[in-house]
C-alpha cells in the first residue's frame, strides 16, 4: 500500500493523527525535500528508507514505490499542505492504477488555512466575501485562458494566490484591473513555519513591500476586503435570529 499524506503547511504538529501514525510506521518515505519540513517524520522508524523527490523524476518516484511494493513495505509519499491543491499526485495515482498497487490518500492542511489562522482572519465575512478562489498564475504550467488573473479577479472575492510571490508587481498590476488599488492584500512567507512572515499592504504598495522583505518564494498572496474592518455580524449567534436549534428573542 502506498499513502499519499498532507504533510500540513510545514508546523509538525498540523499533521493529522492519522498521517502522523502511517509515516512513523513506514518502511519507506518520499517527500518533498524543497517543501516538506523534515520534522514531520523525525518519529519515523529507524530503518526506514527516505527519499528526498527534489531531485527525482516521476518515473524514478514510482520505482522506488513498486520495489517497496513488491518487497512487502508500506510506502508514504508525503506532499506539502494537502494533496489536492498543486500536489501533482494525480499522476502518481494513475500510474499506480496501472501497476496494479494500492493507494490512499489522506488530507492534510493546506497552507491557505494555516494562512488564515496566522493572521487570525476569517476568509468569508458575510456582506462582504462568501466566496474564496484559490488560484494562481501562468508559468511554466500554463491556466486555462477562462482562469487568467484578470477573469477571476472581476469577482473581487477573496482570493489566494499559490505560486505567485516572486512576479508579485506583474500579480498586482492585473489584480488592478478589477480591484481598487486600496484594496488590502497580505502576504505570508512559510505560514506556520518558525521563520514566518507576514506583510500587509494595499494592491498599490504591497509589492515594494514584499522586495523589502526580501520574500521571494513559498509565500502565498491574499487579496480581498476579508483583510479590512468592515463586515456583518453572521446570522448563526443573532439573538433575533430563528433556527433549528434556537427561537429567536423576540419569539
Amino acid at each position: 500500500m502506498v499513502y499519499f499524506i498532507g504533510a500540513g503547511a510545514g508546523d509538525p504538529e498540523l499533521l493529522t493523527i492519522k498521517g502522523k501514525r502511517l509515516i512513523d510506521h513506514a518502511d519507506v518515505i518520499i517527500y518533498a525535500g524543497s517543501l516538506v519540513n523534515p520534522a514531520v517524520f523525525q518519529d519515523r522508524k529507524p530503518k526506514a528508507q527516505v527519499y528526498d523527490s527534489a531531485g527525482m523524476t516521476l518515473e524514478e518516484v514510482l520505482d522506488v514505490m513498486q520495489q517497496a511494493e513488491a518487497a512487502g513495505k508500506t510506502t508514504v509519499r508525503i506532499h506539502t499542505g494537502d494533496p489536492s491543491i498543486y500536489g501533482a499526485i494525480r499522476e502518481q495515482l494513475d500510474a499506480l492504477d496501472a501497476l496494479g498497487i494500492s493507494h490512499e490518500v489522506v488530507p492534510g492542511v493546506s497552507s491557505f488555512l494555516a494562512a488564515a489562522a496566522a493572521m487570525q482572519m476569517e476568509y468569508t465575512l458575510p456582506e462582504v466575501s462568501q466566496t474564496v478562489i484559490l488560484t494562481r498564475m501562468e508559468g511554466r504550467t500554463p491556466v486555462p485562458e477562462a482562469e487568467r488573473i484578470e477573469s477571476l479577479a472581476r469577482h473581487q472575492a477573496t482570493m489566494v494566490l499559490f505560486l505567485s510571490v516572486n512576479r508579485i508587481q506583474e500579480l498586482t498590476e492585473r489584480l488592478c484591473t478589477a480591484y481598487p488599488p486600496e484594496t488590502p492584500v497580505a502576504v505570508i512567507y512559510k505560514a506556520s513555519w518558525p521563520e514566518q512572515k507576514i506583510v500587509m499592504g494595499t494592491l498599490a504598495n504591497i509589492a515594494e513591500k514584499v522586495r523589502e522583505a526580501g520574500i521571494r518564494k513559498t509565500a502565498l498572496v491574499t487579496v480581498g476586503k476579508f483583510l479590512g474592518s468592515q463586515y456583518a455580524y453572521s446570522k448563526l449567534y443573532d439573538k433575533q435570529f430563528t433556527h433549528e436549534y434556537r427561537k429567536g428573542a423576540d419569539q
